[in-house]
């Protein structure tokens, strides 16, 4: 029997988990610190020799809990900087593996150079010690990381976040589709005013009092900017329901989405047309599922 491996949703875009973001990192460094010390407290796992203490083994716990959460906070820290500083930022499930590995890695290292402020032991500098503290860490690690994640589901699920488990792209009969498709747009300034095949928009971007329009037409992708905010431009198709405000920054024509990937941090949709994904906001998730399931009803009656 061939054994086969679905490796498509590691390398697709996620959002960004607030857990690493730059406002809950003090949380997240918290929350890991005391299931870590409540761990090393309720089991002292790994062979610990009490000969070999430097100190009482409560304050032991302690190093090895609050390394783990400064590492965490440290690391996530420097690369929200870097996120900043980037115009475009890509997160997919291959990189949080490979981020949680590195750090994990760092841990075992730190753990291992506390190793003479601990431990009376004169093999403490040795390379078997070393492989071994960056294995226990990777171990405990990896178990630590799943039981939080999925703790994190648990309470997601509690508060009403949903889970994509399956999208259909919605498709609306032509006869059904009534309403005019060449629409004027009138903005503050007359001579910026414009027409608009609305049949064509995938997708609008906020840019200040700018918006960036992606259209597609015979398969051919195109983009224009006008003058005119979102909100307000937002306020004039309000008569074509099929147009929603998944993000911030974001409108999307629902009939143009091909595919919705993501999970209660929030969804991220993909487009035939153009190889660009949208984000909907965690915010934004129970509204945007009710919205479709409400649109596909109306259209599929």
């Amino acid at each position: 029997m061939r054994f086969y491996i679905n490796a498509a949703p590691l390398k697709e875009e996620i959002e960004y988990p607030t857990r690493y973001q730059s406002q809950n990192l003090i949380k997240s460094s918290f929350i890991v610190f005391l299931v870590i010390i409540t761990f090393l407290l309720l089991f002292k796992p790994f062979g610990v020799y009490d000969p070999e203490l430097k100190m009482h083994y409560l304050f032991i716990c302690f190093f090895h809990a609050f390394a783990p959460a400064l590492l965490l906070f440290t690391y996530f820290r420097t690369l929200n900087y870097f996120r900043e500083a980037k115009s475009e930022f890509k997160w997919t499930l291959t990189q949080e593996y490979s981020h949680i590995g590195m750090l994990l890695i760092l841990i075992g290292t730190s753990s291992f150079l506390m190793r003479d402020l601990l431990y009376t032991n004169p093999d403490n500098w040795s390379w078997n010690y070393f492989i071994e503290e960056i294995r226990n860490c990777l171990v405990a690690g990896i178990f630590f990381y799943f039981f939080i994640r999925l703790a994190s589901f648990y309470f997601q699920s509690k508060k009403g976040s949903a889970l994509v488990l399956q999208f259909t792209p919605l498709s609306v009969e032509p006869e059904k589709a009534d309403l005019k498709s060449n629409l004027f747009i009138s903005t503050q300034v007359k001579q910026d005013d414009f027409y608009l095949d609305i049949e064509e928009l995938l997708f609008v971007k906020a840019d200040g009092n700018y918006i960036e329009l992606t259209k597609s037409k015979n398969n051919q992708i195109t983009t224009e900017v006008k003058r005119i905010s979102l909100s307000q431009f937002e306020s004039q198709i309000i008569d074509y329901p099929h147009f929603f405000r998944c993000h911030r920054t974001y409108l999307v024509n629902m009939f143009k989405i091909e595919k919705v990937a993501g999970n209660s941090q929030g969804y991220i949709l993909s487009f035939n047309e153009t190889a660009t994904k949208i984000p909907v906001s965690r915010k934004q998730i129970n509204s945007f599922t009710t919205y479709y399931q409400k649109l596909g009803s109306k259209y599929t009656a």
